[in-house]
């Protein structure tokens, strides 16, 4: 059973997120989420391989996929990439800084934070192996979303953020 705490914790790791798609309008929404979707499918099959592989430990005694790596996966990952794809798809360079800066803050900075609160920390895996980790799926939603866009029709230039 899960700890009023680590409940908590994984309500707002999915709410948060899921609450700023109310601010990134509807074309983008609509334009976003096929890749949003598909990086969380790809997601959750990572953390499935890195539950297996003990690349991280959670503090609560039973180890759960579903309570401990699942809310991981559903809450920030969708909601970041249709906020990183609306400000920077086109812009491939602008698109991977923005995503190793965001990937950087999680596995050099936010993990230790939750390593102190006591919610989840690396078994065996570096930071640096981390961050690499998390990043080289930036290059897949990318590319995922440039398909999208061919099928789809829509101009990879079309500014809808403005």
């Amino acid at each position: 059973m899960a700890t009023k705490r680590h409940s908590v914790f994984n309500l707002s790791i999915i709410l948060i997120p899921w609450l700023t798609l109310l601010f990134i309008g509807k074309k983008s929404l609509k334009r976003y989420s096929i890749s949003g979707i598909f990086i969380v499918i790809f997601e959750i099959i990572n953390h499935l391989y890195g539950h297996r592989r003990k690349w991280w430990k959670f503090y609560d005694f039973r180890k759960s996929f579903i309570r401990d790596e699942l809310p991981f996966s559903v809450g920030p990952y969708m909601p970041l990439s249709m906020w990183l794809l609306k400000y920077s798809y086109g812009n491939f360079k602008k698109f991977i800084i923005l995503n190793a800066i965001a990937d950087g803050l999680f596995a050099f900075l936010i993990i230790d934070l939750f390593k102190k609160m006591k919610v989840i920390r690396l078994n065996r895996l570096s930071h640096l192996q981390f961050f690499f980790y998390l990043h080289y799926k930036a290059y897949l939603l990318y590319g995922v979303q440039y398909l999208v866009d061919k099928i789809k029709g829509w101009n990879p230039y079309d500014n809808l953020h403005l």
